[in-house]
């Protein structure tokens, strides 16, 4: 889509170039084309042309710019759910730190615990 995108706005500036370089040369150029006259009919078939593959140009821009906005959003929501992911993993190893400090604080409130006194003779 990207590739028909560049080729319809390239299409669309060369036929404006070529356009204007036929009408401002047309005195010059009308012999060889077998024109003798500029008719109001084949200046409006040029605009209509030029019109259509300008309209199909913005169409195709606007399509590939469409698909390019979900690709983000894609990828976006995939990114929020791998940092979701590691937040719970983070979390489950914040958890499993704080039970070791907790056992450990238990094992050391049953040593800190007073002793019964000893009688040495």
């Amino acid at each position: 889509m990207k590739q028909l995108n560049k080729i319809m706005h390239l299409l669309t500036a060369l036929l404006l170039a070529v356009s204007l370089v036929f009408f401002l040369s047309f005195n010059s150029v009308k012999g060889i084309l077998g024109i003798d006259e500029l008719s109001s009919g084949l200046v409006v078939n040029f605009l209509l042309f030029i019109s259509i593959l300008f309209l199909t140009a913005w169409g195709t821009s606007h399509l590939n710019q469409k698909s390019i906005e979900s690709e983000l959003s894609k990828k976006e929501s995939e990114k929020n759910e791998l940092k979701a992911k590691l937040y719970d993993l983070e979390q489950g190893v914040k958890l499993k730190n704080i039970e070791r400090k907790l056992e450990e604080k238990e094992g050391e409130r049953e040593s800190k615990a007073i002793r019964p006194r000893q009688n040495f003779k």
